[in-house]
């Protein structure tokens, strides 16, 4: 099947691009990009021009910021196309709602991908946690905004959603392995005294779990989560790509490059099947903390 992709920054590069030239399932026909394309690939600057000039594409994957994401998802599902969303699917809740709506109106798929559930070693925590209780549990994301969203303002502006952007990862796995759904009860945002989104969050979560989310951090990355049962400890390490279990390795792999062909095959999947698939949760625990958390003013940040 043919594929569009929207956006072309980054993580387009790094991640959707060498995915869909190895899936069995797409072939990339166009890119829609106002700073670029792909070589090789047809170029648009806007997302209505490709709609229009390339009817034989039958699928878009968006890629680009939040905020202007839903727009191009709106175009595109009017058009009778699938829609691929990249992690988080839109700027709010209600706007991801609407596009839910209007996909199914359509009878077209919409696919709100979460890539840090597909880690190498979800899957298996998912089954270890399965019948057990939580007694407590401890997340920590933190990682370097210089290193992975270089000079990009828009992660720190209104919407851009700031350390939650990658944090929102942790939570898509959170929500995903628990036995139980957990729920927000106090959270505490960092936000630089030049920017409207918080460069660091604590979250105090249920079941005794608690979230620190920094966007601070230089050095080696930290991606982990740790759980105390009542059968014993679970804890995965490297965004979800290691099991270890009662401190021994378990399973994995510290890479994460099969996160996004794993997203592919998903959509190729849904796509044949005339479903869709739209899980807001995580993002339910991010708009929770802007509602729910304490706001401290903290030190201008520049990239």
């Amino acid at each position: 099947m043919k594929i569009a992709l929207v956006g072309i920054g980054k993580i387009a590069r790094d991640q959707h691009v060498p995915a869909i030239s190895s899936s069995p399932d797409w072939t990339l026909a166009a890119s829609v990009s106002r700073h670029g394309g792909i070589e090789g690939v047809e170029s648009f600057a806007r997302i209505e021009e490709m709609l229009a000039a390339r009817p034989d594409i039958p699928a878009v994957s968006l890629c680009l910021p939040p905020v202007p994401r839903f727009a191009m998802a709106e175009a595109a599902l009017r058009a009778g196309r699938h829609v691929m969303l990249e992690k988080p699917p839109g700027a709010t809740l209600a706007e991801v709602q609407a596009l839910q709506a209007l996909a199914r109106a359509q009878g077209v798929t919409l696919f709100a991908s979460w890539h840090s559930r597909e880690a190498q070693a979800v899957a298996a925590a998912r089954r270890w946690l399965s019948g057990r209780r939580i007694e407590s549990g401890r997340i920590t994301w933190r990682e370097d905004v210089r290193v992975w969203h270089p000079g990009q303002d828009w992660i720190f502006a209104a919407g851009g959603m700031g350390v939650f952007d990658p944090g929102i990862n942790a939570l898509s796995i959170l929500t995903h392995i628990l036995p139980a759904p957990v729920h927000l009860r106090a959270a505490e945002l960092d936000f630089p005294e030049n920017r409207q989104a918080p460069i660091a969050a604590r979250l105090r979560l249920s079941q005794g779990i608690e979230a620190d989310f920094d966007f601070r951090q230089q050095g080696p990355q930290t991606w982990d989560m740790e759980f105390v049962t009542d059968a014993g400890r679970l804890a995965l390490r490297m965004g979800g790509n290691v099991l270890e279990v009662d401190g021994a390795e378990a399973g994995g792999e510290a890479s994460i490059m099969g996160e996004y062909p794993a997203l592919y095959a998903r959509m190729a999947e849904l796509v044949r099947r005339g479903a869709s698939e739209v899980d807001l949760s995580p993002m339910v625990l991010v708009a929770d903390a802007f509602t729910l958390g304490s706001r401290n003013t903290v030190d201008a940040f520049e990239f």
